[in-house]
């Protein structure tokens, strides 16, 4: 066996794939003196690194469970005017995650908070900080399961070590007195700790009612409202849009 063969096999056996695609192209520039071997080899640990990376976001992205990858660019800010783009777009800077600070998306279905939220969701991934994303309903019926089956301390400490929560449409369904309870202990394990993203459409003067326990609710409201930044968006629904430019047709 040669030498280049055996250094071929050590390549194989270490997973170095993508310095494998690029080492004869890499070898000929040095051996034809374009370039030094420092320099061929730091072109393919850059390129090993920048693979690993990409699998890296990926891997963070598919695991935080979001309904679509769309980005900010696909927003369409001009058909909701209301909305500070500036403010939207500094939140990928992920200032908010550093102060475990929140933020709450109000409005009415079809305004684009999941899309927003779910885009601020990503771009903290693809800084490889845990993130993962939940409807309310599921999130509260997995808190109902873990109880019944007496493991409810262990899924709270599962849905607390993100980085960041998004939970979408908080209020959408009916929550009974003792969820309430429930969804309160994972808001109060969180609190000041990691940062959240809630989507509703119901005014927090009305959180009472969804959770059916003034007492509740205003626990749940204060922990989240501390250190939050509450996007309202009073703009038409991106749906009802689609309907108009397609002529009614679906």
């Amino acid at each position: 066996m040669t030498q280049y063969q055996q250094l071929i096999k050590n390549l194989e056996y270490l997973k170095l794939n993508e310095l494998l695609v690029h080492l004869p192209q890499e070898l000929d520039l040095i051996v034809s003196n374009n370039k030094t071997f420092v320099e061929g080899l730091l072109t393919l640990t850059n390129k090993e690194i920048e693979k690993r990376e990409k699998s890296m976001i990926y891997s963070m992205v598919r695991t935080g469970a979001f309904p679509h990858t769309k980005t900010l660019d696909e927003f369409e800010f001009s058909f909701q005017p209301e909305i500070n783009e500036l403010q939207i777009r500094e939140f990928t800077n992920h200032k908010f995650i550093e102060l475990n600070e929140n933020i709450v998306f109000l409005g009415s279905p079809g305004v684009g908070k999941t899309h927003l939220a779910t885009s601020i969701g990503i771009s903290v991934a693809k800084k490889r900080m845990q993130t993962y994303f939940i409807k309310c309903h599921d999130l509260i019926q997995q808190l109902k399961k873990a109880q019944l089956e007496n493991r409810l301390t262990d899924r709270i400490k599962h849905f607390t070590k993100y980085r960041l929560l998004i939970i979408d449409e908080m209020g959408y369904l009916p929550i009974s007195k003792e969820d309430s309870k429930l969804f309160f202990r994972l808001i109060d394990k969180r609190y000041e700790n990691k940062s959240t993203i809630i989507t509703t459409n119901i005014n927090f003067s009305k959180w009472s009612e969804v959770f059916q326990d003034p007492v509740i609710a205003n626990a749940i409201v204060d922990r989240l409202l501390h250190h939050a930044h509450v996007i309202t968006i009073n703009g038409d629904s991106y749906r009802t849009k689609h309907l108009f430019e397609t002529g009614g047709n679906t």
